[in-house]
């Protein structure tokens, strides 16, 4: 992991993409519920998107390591800034759920502004080990099924 933090991010356990990613994956009731804490501390908050859409997913041919579009998938993103702060907060997640967007938006403002930061820091912790635990069964479902042939 790169021991150079960018302003705002989170600390050397979590790079801001990697707090992104866990947002995104997150306990779509859980991350709510954290959101809506931390919205009374926060202030004014200016809605510049809120919105749904279909998006490109790209992805990369492994046998001739090139790029190309896979199909489009549904998202939905939020994102917002608090005026009295000068921070903006960013959420998109796989999905129409507009509400967890914006709760991953608000919770990436909160932290940025230094609102909430040790609750902010044991969500993502509690998080992040429940989707290690969950990528994990799932991969060993997904060994369970491989076929392994020999040829002659």
């Amino acid at each position: 992991m790169n021991d150079i933090m960018e302003a705002g991010a989170p600390p050397a356990s979590f790079s801001h993409a990697s707090m992104l990613d866990i947002l995104a994956r997150a306990d779509a009731e859980g991350i709510k519920a954290v959101a809506e804490d931390l919205l009374d501390e926060l202030g004014p908050v200016e809605v510049l998107v809120n919105r749904t859409g279909l998006a490109m997913l790209p992805y990369t041919d492994t046998v001739q390591n090139t790029a190309f579009h896979l199909g489009e998938v549904l998202m939905a993103e939020a994102h917002i800034r608090l005026p009295d702060r000068d921070v903006e907060g960013y959420g998109a997640i796989i999905g129409r759920d507009l509400e967890h967007a914006m709760a991953m938006a608000v919770i990436d403002a909160s932290f940025a502004s230094d609102i909430g930061k040790a609750g902010i820091v044991n969500f993502l912790t509690s998080e992040q080990g429940r989707q290690t635990q969950d990528d994990d069964i799932r991969l060993r479902k997904v060994e369970a099924t491989r076929v392994r042939m020999e040829t002659f």
